[in-house]
Order: C-alpha cells, then structure tokens, then sequence
C-alpha cells in the first residue's frame, strides 16, 4: 500500500446515483411500516418495495466500490478515510440506538413513578407504576412481558459466538489461511441468519400468544423499536458479510489489504455490544 507522504493524487469517485436511490427505499419502508401498523393493505406491498430498492441500492453501491478497489484507486490517504468514515458511522449509530434506550431510561426511571404518585392518581385511579406496565394511557389490550431465558438467550448465545466466529476468520486472514477465513465467516453469516429466523418466530409468539404488539402501551413500543431496529441492523450486517464471503471466494483481501472486511466486523461487534445491553434492559431487568 502506498504511504500517505509517497501519495501524490487522491481518488475522488464520480457521482453517484446510489444515495437519492437509498433515500427512496427508506421512504418506501417508512412510508410501509406506518401504513402496516395502521393495518392498511398497502402497507406490505410499500414494505416490500423498500426493501427490494434497499437491496438494489446496496449491492449497486457494493458493486462501484469493490470495482474501485480491483482497480488500485484505493491508497494510503483513502483507506485513512474510509477509517474514520465507518468509525463516524458507528458513532452515528451509537447515538441512534442511546435515544432509543433514553426513551426506555424516561419512561421507567421517571414518567412511571410520576404517573404512580398521589397527584397523578386522581386521573388514573386503576394505574399500577410497576414495570411491564399492565394498566394506565395508551394501554388498550392485556399483554404479557417477554421473558428473557428462553429465545432471547438463545439469540444472546448465537451473536455472541458469532463475534467469536468472525473474530476467527479474521485471524485466519492476517495469518494467511484463506480456509480459516472462509469457513468462519460463513459460520458467521449462518448464526446471523439463524438469530433473524428465531427473532422472527419470537415476534409471532410475542403478538399471537402473548398479546405484545405496539398498542400495548410504553412497555410494547419500546420493545418492538428496539429489537426491531436491531434486527434491521443484523440483517443489514448479514448481507454486509455475505459480499464478504464472496469475496473471499473469488480471492480478494489480503493480510495487508483488507479494510472492507474489518469495516464489516467493526459493524458486526457493534451490534453485538447493542445485543447485549438491550437484552440486559429490555428482556432481562
């Protein structure tokens, strides 16, 4: 790799289509999402079409750079850049997931106790300030909480040895074997996958068993916002790694060269790390 102080022309890619392109999937998929909850039949049909633009626009996107990259356009001052671009993403999505688990924090730790005290029981007079909340505004269907030791600690168990897993296939890379590399980050893309199917069994027990939807007031918004956007993340960084996969298939990455795979694992930990603070204080606590 050539060295910032040796480099004399720094690579400016030409414009780009792909992020009007992801604009438009995002609106689709809220556009979807807001329609679904309000059980509207257009709803799915939006939310399909998000996500079929979604997945356009990210293997197109994936597609420029990696060509780029075949292409030697990539050099020290670059992958300097592209360092600090996914850490200040990471960031972004730090910041994205602390108002999510702020919201949690405001409502247990403060609205519940306030609305639980002599004041506030004058208006609500059936209103119980324990957590699940079981009664008061907004609350218009019985529901039980999700316990935390059944599927949750199974998906705890697979994202956390796919951390491991894909920490592996790293090491397999800076050493040299290419098998290691492969093997163990195809093992991670099948945890990843198998963490979505259980989520996705866990969500129709939560809502045709347990009555847990987004009318159950703070406790079922909370909880279907934060593993939901989660899951969204772990799909994201599934199909993230399986480029990856693919790429190491057809002989990419080197031990000197390989910041696209270790911008996937810095994702994937991530998500990891959000995994186990949201099972401690969403399921758990």
């Amino acid at each position: 790799m050539m060295e910032h102080s040796e480099q004399t022309h720094y690579f400016v890619p030409d414009p780009s289509r792909w992020p009007i392109i992801g604009s438009l999937a995002l609106f689709c998929l809220g556009l979807g999402a807001a329609l679904a909850v309000n059980s509207v039949a257009a709803g799915k049909f939006g939310l399909l079409l998000g996500f079929g633009i979604l997945f356009w626009m990210l293997f197109g996107w994936f597609g420029d750079v990696i060509r780029e990259s075949l292409a030697g356009r990539y050099h020290g001052r670059e992958d300097h850049s592209f360092r600090w671009g996914m850490g200040w993403f990471i960031f972004s999505e730090v910041m994205f997931f602390a108002a999510f688990f702020g919201a949690l924090y405001y409502v247990r730790v403060i609205s519940v106790p306030e609305l639980g005290n002599e004041v506030h029981k004058l208006l609500y007079p059936d209103f119980s300030a324990s957590w699940p909340l079981q009664t008061g505004p907004g609350i218009t269907a019985r529901y039980q909480a999700m316990g935390a030791w059944g599927l949750p600690a199974i998906n705890t168990l697979i994202l956390l040895s796919s951390g491991a897993t894909l920490t592996w296939a790293h090491w397999g890379l800076l050493s040299g074997n290419r098998r290691q590399l492969a093997f163990g980050l195809g093992v991670t893309v099948l945890l990843g996958v198998s963490f979505l199917s259980l989520q996705m069994y866990e969500y129709a027990h939560a809502m045709h068993e347990l009555g847990l939807s987004l009318a159950a007031g703070a406790y079922g918004m909370t909880f279907f916002m934060l593993t939901g956007f989660h899951g969204l993340h772990v799909l994201l960084g599934a199909i993230m790694l399986s480029v990856m996969w693919l790429r190491v298939q057809r002989g990419h990455f080197s031990a000197q060269h390989h910041f696209a795979f270790e911008a996937a694992a810095w994702y994937w930990h991530f998500v990891d790390v959000v995994w186990l603070i949201l099972f401690v204080f969403v399921y758990w606590l």
